[in-house]
């Protein structure tokens, strides 16, 4: 047999086989990465992470640069937040119809690559070049949004498929750098950037995430569906927890589910809920934190300092728990990571109202981890219950519940801080996400008999013998 690469690449001939465990799950074995690739997998860990590095500036910088966007324009703070969110939006909007264009075969990952930067790139260019909120929030929101959901969702999957052994560490480091790739641009936007020199600075970093994502999107390359790592045993990761360390708390899917079949388990529209409320809070806090720093008197050090703390331990707290998920049990550290999101909330609300600078940055420390660390949960838990060859299509649609959260963290959170404060808008926050946390124990993987606990008879029947 034969495997056949797609139409944007040569084609590579190589033997393999499709071998099947005892439960009917398919794997694909024989051929290499490098018989595939033409190089390592290794590849497809480090181009995708350089690529979401390069469209982190869009949602973990754009609180920094806010204020000088709203004195450039005339924008109020409102209008500001209303375009990231519409962003935000879009961003998660498109990972579903691209998930499934890409299993379809109508788009590769090198294409939603592509389009994926240049998109980004008009993003940048409408709110450097009008004054319009509607044309902001066509290029930035729509536009960039589109753009940014593109390279997202296409590099994450990637790392899932190359590595399906080893999803959660792999996922969550390369998720991590949509976090603390934004890091220099925090301090960019908060002591380079203003009303004289937006344009080109906003220009220059347009120009910078085009070339680093369509260089690294040139040598994207999916494997075959049910492709399984030469060099690793799948009957015995299956079944072996000597192969595989992490088999007893996170099972393989017990088969490949499609879209459809996934949605009437009920655990996919779970995890949408779940994800729905989480990812509100989270980006309620990065629209957020610094404006409330600065309301609460911090000089911009301390804020600019808060955010970047945040966007570092976001970024390698997502890697963390990967690791962790990979031995301990996705949803487990899934739940205890929300129950952390939600305690730091109120952390973050303290420390800003007793004007302790020190606590506010070791709540926002303990805040970014949290705000960031659930999405390559989410990523691999996905798989792990419907299997890797819908995964493009499952896990866009969970990532997709970002549509509504966008709109509450961001422009919704703007005009609960108007009717509330800051004080009532972080107290809804926390508890927003400790409830996320409470239906996450609810979660199970479809098909697999979920473990009873046998509790012993404090009242045993004793038999006398005559």
């Amino acid at each position: 047999m034969t495997t056949t690469s797609d139409s944007n690449d040569s084609t590579t001939t190589a033997f393999y086989e499709e071998v099947t465990d005892g439960k009917g799950r398919v794997f694909r074995i024989g051929e290499t990465d490098r018989d595939i690739l033409g190089r390592s997998r290794r590849s497809m860990v480090i181009l995708p992470w350089i690529a979401m590095m390069g469209i982190s500036v869009f949602e973990y910088a754009y609180g920094s640069a806010e204020d000088t966007l709203s004195k450039a324009h005339g924008w109020t703070h409102t209008n500001t937040f209303w375009i990231l969110s519409v962003w935000i939006f879009f961003q998660a909007a498109v990972a579903f119809p691209a998930g499934r264009l890409r299993e379809k075969g109508v788009v590769s990952a090198r294409g939603a690559m592509l389009t994926g930067a240049g998109l980004s790139l008009l993003g940048f260019l409408a709110i450097s070049h009008t004054h319009s909120v509607f044309w902001a929030i066509a290029g930035f929101g729509v536009l960039g949004g589109i753009g940014a959901g593109l390279v997202y969702a296409t590099s994450i999957n990637m790392v899932g498929k190359w590595y399906p052994e080893r999803r959660g560490g792999k996922t969550g480091f390369v998720n991590g750098g949509f976090a603390y790739g934004a890091l220099p641009f925090i301090f960019i936007f908060n002591y380079a950037f203003d009303t004289g020199n937006y344009r080109q600075v906003l220009d220059l970093v347009g120009l910078y995430v085009l070339a680093t994502v369509a260089i690294c999107g040139l040598f994207f390359k999916d494997p075959p569906k049910n492709w399984w790592p030469a060099h690793v045993d799948p009957l015995a990761w299956s079944r072996d927890s000597s192969a595989n360390a992490g088999l007893a708390k996170n099972p393989p899917a017990v088969r490949q589910y499609g879209v459809r079949e996934a949605i009437g388990t009920g655990m996919l529209p779970l995890m949408w809920l779940c994800l729905a409320f989480i990812s509100g809070v989270s980006i309620f806090g990065i629209s957020f934190q610094v404006p409330y720093a600065k309301e609460m008197g911090f000089g911009p050090l301390v804020a600019a300092s808060s955010m970047g703390i945040m966007s570092i331990i976001n970024g390698t707290g997502r890697g963390v728990v990967g690791w962790f998920s990979d031995r301990y049990g996705r949803r487990q550290v899934l739940s205890a990571v929300l129950v952390t999101e939600g305690l730091a909330q109120f952390g973050v609300l303290w420390a800003g109202s007793s004007g302790s600078e020190a606590l506010f940055l070791f709540f926002a420390l303990v805040s970014g981890f949290g705000g960031g660390a659930f999405y390559p949960l989410f990523a691999s838990l996905v798989p792990d219950y419907f299997g890797e060859n819908n995964n493009a299509s499952n896990y866009g649609l969970v990532y997709s519940a970002k549509l509504v959260s966008g709109l509450f963290g961001g422009g919704m959170g703007a005009v609960v801080v108007g009717a509330w404060s800051y004080s009532g808008a972080y107290a809804t926050a926390g508890v927003i996400a400790l409830l996320a946390a409470a239906l996450t124990f609810t979660l199970h993987q479809p098909g697999r008999p979920r473990p009873r606990r046998i509790v012993p008879n404090p009242y045993p029947i004793s038999r006398e013998i005559m």
